[in-house]
């Protein structure tokens, strides 16, 4: 980097500090600081889903994947996004909404006390909230290991100029400020991508161009969708976790649905968001799947390929934009993770732990929400310096084995449900589900993975945690059914398209004792 591309990122840095302070002049409680109070558009909220969902993590571990074995990491990554956030415009999107508007909660978590009761709500809360300081930890690491390739700075500097800079804007903003420098980064990732995919175009012309060059001895077997350790179970249950994950299983996609004005535009701001994944990954990871043949990467897995080929093509000033764009996938769902954190810790897990949180009004609750996020930041930062530890592995083994592998057992609870057809599981079902789920992550990840020869396969260890907790909660919901008249009313709430319905069906109430906190106003 020259002083161009500093003065690029400088800029960068700037203007979302800019947007933050801005956005505070919209942030007068909890509901304008965790869902926008309900009057994001459908537009701007797809948009900030779609950033909100992947981070530097695709130019570090699935660059490597796409190095080391090509299109399958569109294939088995991207793509089972696009997919299950489309399915999910319509199984949970409007549901979701119908959270803030109906039910009149700010936390995705803050209807499961009277779902199934506060212990389940409790359980969900806590292990979720570990498992993102887990997955934003990852995220830090991955761009400080970027910005060591490009500057120079130390793993441990990089992760503290990216956190600091984000918990300004997103302390500051809560979620209009997440929304609206998404916005802006969604904007310069579109110039920084198409910089880099026109960059790798004209450099094919002496590999055979376009078509001819899948022939090169670099590129063999590239052209396979399912390839190594990503094969059609893998696929399968990667396709299952993202229609959880990405439609609100973890967390910060979910306050995009509940900021839309109604259940309508939150339908439309999912097809957006999946119509994004399915066509913008395509133009970010052709450089990736041609970089074999245009640079030699200095990792065993590849995870430094990408930014090898950027140094290598871009002239200066480009070079500072990809860099800026690499910057603004991770402050975009790293912001959007401790926005999410944050309403969960302040709504459904602090009245738990204090009397005081019971009677916090709109200022104290805004201070505890911002304080939250600070302090959620700063844990996921000292967790990146962990990330490359033996504990971790590396990475990647973070983002897939840990992230995915988790996700299931926590979000089937949460996102099933919202359904009629699961009215019958209760807390008995939520709870078995979950904890069994946990507990089969655990063993094939290590009991059962150390006394099997060559390991567990990669796509076991995903699958195998999300399809035990998928069996539980349905044949527990069979077994001993607990569909009281008090749940089935949340669910008709959530389940009815007319309004004045919903309205006939009484709201339950509050299970925490001695809770005296008003309802969000929308």
């Amino acid at each position: 980097m020259n002083s161009l591309d500093w003065a690029v990122l400088i800029g960068y840095f700037g203007v979302m500090v800019g947007i933050g302070i801005w956005s505070h002049k919209r942030v007068d409680n909890v509901s304008d600081f965790f869902t926008a109070g309900g009057k994001m558009p459908w537009w701007l909220s797809g948009i900030s889903h779609h950033m909100s969902g992947y981070s530097a993590v695709m130019f570090t571990g699935y660059a490597g994947i796409a190095y080391t074995y090509g299109v399958t990491s569109f294939v088995t990554w991207s793509f089972p996004i696009a997919l299950g956030i489309a399915i999910g415009s319509k199984l949970f999107a409007p549901r979701i909404n119908r959270l803030r508007s109906r039910l009149h909660v700010a936390s995705p978590l803050e209807y499961l006390k009277n779902r199934y009761d506060l212990k389940t709500q409790q359980a969900l809360a806590w292990s979720g909230m570990l498992l993102k300081i887990v997955d934003v930890g990852a995220k830090w690491a991955a761009i400080a290991t970027l910005l060591s390739v490009f500057t120079g700075v130390s793993l441990n500097q990089g992760i503290l100029i990216t956190g600091v800079v984000t918990a300004i804007y997103c302390t500051i903003g809560g979620l209009w400020a997440d929304a609206l420098t998404e916005l802006g980064q969604f904007i310069i990732q579109l110039l920084a991508g198409l910089a880099m995919f026109f960059a790798v175009l004209v450099e094919l012309g002496d590999h055979g161009g376009f078509f001819g060059v899948w022939d090169q001895p670099e590129l063999q077997g590239h052209e396979k969708p399912l390839v190594g350790p990503y094969g059609t179970i893998f696929l399968l249950a990667f396709l299952f976790i993202k229609l959880f994950e990405y439609n609100g299983g973890m967390l910060n996609q979910a306050q995009r649905y509940m900021a839309t004005p109604n259940a309508r535009e939150a339908e439309r701001s999912a097809r957006l968001s999946a119509i994004l994944w399915l066509v913008w990954p395509l133009v970010l990871f052709f450089p990736m799947w041609m970089s074999p043949l245009l640079v030699e990467s200095q990792k065993p897995d590849g995870s430094d390929s990408y930014a090898l080929m950027t140094e290598q093509l871009l002239p200066h000033g480009l070079l500072g934009l990809v860099i800026v764009g690499f910057f603004s996938h991770t402050m975009a769902m790293c912001s959007s993770d401790a926005n999410a954190i944050a309403a969960v810790f302040t709504r459904d897990v602090a009245p738990v732990l204090s009397a005081k949180a019971r009677m916090w009004g709109e200022r104290s609750g805004l201070i505890a929400a911002r304080v939250t996020t600070v302090v959620f930041l700063g844990l996921s930062m000292a967790v990146a310096t962990q990330v490359n530890s033996p504990a971790f592995k590396d990475i990647i083994t973070v983002v897939i084995k840990w992230v995915a592998g988790l996700m299931g057992p926590i979000a089937i609870p949460m996102m099933l449900g919202l359904l009629r057809p699961f009215r019958r599981s209760g807390p008995t079902a939520a709870i078995v589900s979950w904890g069994t789920g946990l507990l089969a992550f655990w063993l094939v990840n290590y009991p059962i993975h150390w006394a099997v020869d060559g390991g567990v396969p990669l796509e076991y260890q995903v699958s195998i945690p999300l399809a035990v907790s998928l069996v539980l909660y349905i044949l527990i919901g069979f077994l001993k059914p607990e569909d009281t008249p008090e749940r089935l009313a949340i669910i008709e709430r959530l389940n009815t398209d007319d309004d004045s319905a919903a309205a006939s069906v009484p709201a339950p109430a509050e299970e925490v004792p001695g809770t005296t906190r008003a309802p969000v106003k929308d």
